[in-house]
């Protein structure tokens, strides 16, 4: 394995500059064990970290100023500064300031992702109607980076120790749901959870559950005949190339803790998804996009302004976040590595046809 991906380098935006994103990002990489892993380049302002590391006397917080990725720090962390003017920080405040700068930290981060001058990007929390402008003009991170990398499709995944949760529809007005809820839509989703579960997560016959969109999943049509006309026949056409079962009642299926026999669950919709995994999740949950020719993890939860400023963040999520996207950087390149080496691959089928026939027997 390279030194690039023994070690990659990792960026970060910054978040809106009046919420966590820059306590996280200082409280996750203080400790310099992190260094031992990955080389982080931080996409904000030295003002900037300045401002929050004075408010967090109790951490002892260094780095190393750039503007050329050339002349990164391997040994210490990188501040890549997007702009050098004085930004008024007003922790806990929703306003223009805030929204502006994070769009910028996020445009440059990006730039750098797809130029290859970093491996992978964690992404700090924004408030969506405070980046939403004339030329951000998304719902949040998932659909930017999409269109971003011109993928026709990508899966918001949410990732924890004993589950992994995508979605069909994401930041959808519940009002709209329904008519998202298409043949084609689902088994797109599913392709891309498929492939991601197979070369970034290193599941070689991942097994995926599909949820139903109405309660009791429709009761034979009559609560809703979504699940006879649509999901079902997405799920028997992508049973030809994957392990795909359903649709389950989403009560049932999650109060039985039926989602720790599968490697991940597809939900219709985002509180379908997002509540059992928030209130069930082992660990730390981190939001990771795939489907994306690159990177990227987001810890699972907002901006929190209510608490901005104070010194009282948590940043296990955004930890999970850092480790997640430096192992997904090794996992996909042994899922590649694998793939060149015939005689690898040779012997993995054959342990796999091994495991099976024990399993039968």
């Amino acid at each position: 394995m390279s030194n690039e991906l023994q070690k990659p380098t990792v960026g970060f935006t910054c978040g809106d500059l009046n919420g966590i994103g820059i306590e996280l990002i200082i409280r996750s990489l203080h400790d310099s064990r992190i260094l031992d892993i990955c080389t982080p380049v931080i996409f904000a302002s030295n003002k900037c970290i300045n401002f929050y590391r004075k408010s967090l006397p109790e951490i002892n917080f260094s780095y190393t100023s750039c503007k050329d990725f050339n002349r990164l720090n391997l040994k210490q962390i990188n501040v890549f500064n997007c702009w050098e003017e004085e930004v008024a920080i007003t922790p806990g405040e929703l306003n223009e300031v805030g929204g502006k700068y994070a769009l910028l930290s996020l445009q440059r981060a990006t730039k750098a992702l797809k130029d290859g001058d970093i491996q992978a990007l964690v992404t700090a929390p924004v408030h969506k109607k405070n980046i939403y402008s004339e030329s951000f003009k998304y719902n949040g991170h998932t659909p930017y980076f999409k269109d971003y990398f011109e993928v026709k499709d990508v899966a918001m995944l949410m990732v924890a120790d004993n589950m992994k949760v995508g979605l069909v529809t994401e930041h959808v007005p519940i009002a709209q749901i329904a008519k998202h809820i298409t043949k084609e839509n689902i088994l797109s989703k599913l392709n891309i959870i498929h492939n991601s579960l197979q070369k970034d997560f290193g599941i070689d016959k991942p097994l995926i559950a599909v949820l139903g969109l109405n309660p009791h999943k429709g009761d034979e049509g009559l609560l809703g005949e979504e699940e006879i006309n649509i999901i079902k026949p997405a799920i028997k056409e992508a049973k030809q190339n994957m392990m795909v079962f359903g649709p389950y009642s989403a009560d049932a299926f999650f109060a039985r803790g039926y989602h720790e026999r599968f490697s991940a669950v597809l939900a219709m919709y985002h509180d379908q998804g997002l509540i059992p995994f928030k209130s069930l999740a082992i660990g730390e949950g981190v939001n990771y996009t795939a489907g994306l020719p690159v990177i990227r993890t987001s810890p699972d939860h907002g901006t929190a302004f209510d608490i901005a400023g104070k010194g009282k963040a948590n940043h296990t999520s955004f930890l999970a976040a850092i480790f997640e996207a430096v192992d997904i950087v090794r996992r996909k390149f042994e899922y590649a590595d694998v793939r060149k080496n015939p005689l690898k691959r040779m012997s993995g089928k054959i342990f796999a046809n091994a495991e099976d026939e024990r399993i039968e027997e």
